[in-house]
Formats: C-alpha cells, sequence, structure tokens
C-alpha cells in the first residue's frame, strides 16, 4: 500500500471516531426514529415535564431538550407549546366522556345514584391520573385563545350531554318540572365538578380525599337532579311551618 493510501486510511479513520461524539450520536438516533413517532416523543416529553413543572414556566426550548428532536421536527407538528397542551387535553377529555357514558346512556331509575356516583368517581381517577396536565389546562386556558377555544369546547361537550339527560327524565317523569332552565342546571354541575377536580389536584382539603370529593359530588347532582324541587322565590322556612 502507497504511503498516500496509508495515510487516506488514518484520516478516514480519525473522522470515523469523530462522528462517535455525542452530538453525532443524538444526530444518528433522531435520523433512526420514524417520523411517525416524533409527534408522540413531543406530547410524551412535555407530559414528564408537566410532572415537576408549571406550564407558564415552561419554553419550546424546554420541549426540545426534553424530546431530543430539532426545533424544525417541532414545529412541523406543532404551531407551540400551547397546541401541545391542547393535544394532550384532548386525549385525556375523551377519557372522560368514556367514564360519564353509563349515566348518560340513560340507565333506569333504580340505578340512577350508581351511575352517577360511578361517573363521579371515574371522573376523579380521570383527574387525579391526568393531574398534571389538567391542571395546566384550568390555569392557563384564558391565557390563549386556542386554548380558551378548546376547553369552552370540551366543557359544552359535558354540559349539552347532561341537559339532554336532564330534559329526558323531565320528558320521562324521572325528574320533577322544575322553572330551573335544564341547560342553566346543567352548565352548573359540569363547571362546579371542574373547580372540585381542579381543587383536588392541588390537594386542598377536603377534596384532596377522593371519598369525600366523590360524596359531595354525587349528594350535588343527586339533590340537584332528583330531590323534591323547591318553587323559585319559595323562601319558606321551617319556622313558617310551625
Amino acid at each position: 500500500m502507497s504511503i498516500q493510501r496509508v495515510q487516506l486510511a488514518r484520516y478516514d479513520d480519525a473522522m470515523g471516531d469523530r462522528d462517535e461524539s455525542p452530538q453525532a450520536r443524538r444526530r444518528s438516533h433522531r435520523a433512526g426514529r420514524d417520523d411517525r413517532d416524533l409527534r408522540q416523543v413531543i406530547l410524551d416529553a412535555t407530559r414528564r415535564l408537566l410532572d415537576d413543572r408549571r406550564f407558564d414556566e415552561l419554553s419550546v426550548a424546554d420541549i426540545l431538550t426534553a424530546a431530543d428532536v430539532s426545533r424544525g421536527s417541532f414545529y412541523f407538528y406543532f404551531a407551540g407549546k400551547h397546541q401541545v397542551l391542547a393535544e394532550l387535553v384532548r386525549r385525556a377529555v375523551d377519557q372522560g366522556h368514556e367514564a360519564a357514558q353509563p349515566w348518560l346512556g340513560h340507565a333506569e331509575e333504580q340505578e340512577q345514584r350508581a351511575t352517577v356516583r360511578h361517573g363521579i368517581s371515574q371522573g376523579a381517577k380521570l383527574w387525579r391520573d391526568e393531574a398534571p396536565v389538567l391542571r395546566a389546562i384550568v390555569e392557563n386556558w384564558r391565557s390563549d385563545p386556542d386554548l380558551s377555544a378548546l376547553w369552552l369546547q370540551l366543557m359544552n361537550g359535558y354540559t349539552v350531554a347532561t341537559a339532554e339527560r336532564i330534559a329526558n327524565d323531565r320528558a320521562s317523569g324521572a325528574i320533577a318540572h322544575t322553572a330551573v332552565d335544564a341547560t342553566a342546571l346543567a352548565t352548573a354541575l359540569t363547571w362546579l365538578g371542574e373547580r372540585l377536580y381542579y381543587l383536588a389536584t392541588i390537594d386542598v382539603a377536603p377534596f384532596d380525599d377522593q371519598d369525600a370529593l366523590v360524596d359531595v359530588l354525587t349528594h350535588i347532582w343527586m339533590t340537584s337532579l332528583y330531590s323534591a324541587p323547591q318553587a323559585i322565590g319559595d323562601h319558606t322556612t321551617g319556622s313558617d311551618l310551625v
């Protein structure tokens, strides 16, 4: 072998060693990943970050580092960190709709309390399991127009389904007719649940105790929907009945 060829071989070996730098290995790792996985990698990394940090403290750079993806790859899938949160929230809330189906699906009258409690229990479990994501949306949905539209849309989905169930139960006689509008009542119950579930995620007593949370919400729903109603404007007290 000529001296020139030996020198070229040594040069190639040296360049090969240089390519084994940490930066080169990361580039090789990125290139080896299926592009279809990158979106999920970004979502998973953001979810992990939310376990320990507030959403408003996170930057896109933090997500890039945690996910080990390039800036170009991130912006190919998401316009910004708010869109990442939006996707995480959609996935979490889809599970919540499934949990509410037993009651929304018009259970028999004798099963009303059991199905209401089951739905509330599953909601509490969802908020506990997805606390970082759901806490983030509650604390930040008014900071971004897209997040605002998303959270209002998702909450309205629960409200509409609940209002339809109330209207159907009133029509069947399972719930007495009252002057309270079904949509207004459903909206109040939905947003009350959102607030109490959120308080549980930040460990505000007594709602940090899941049993207490479920007991209270079940009582409120059952008394609001299935107890004998008091007419609006009727402020009769016990002393008035003596």
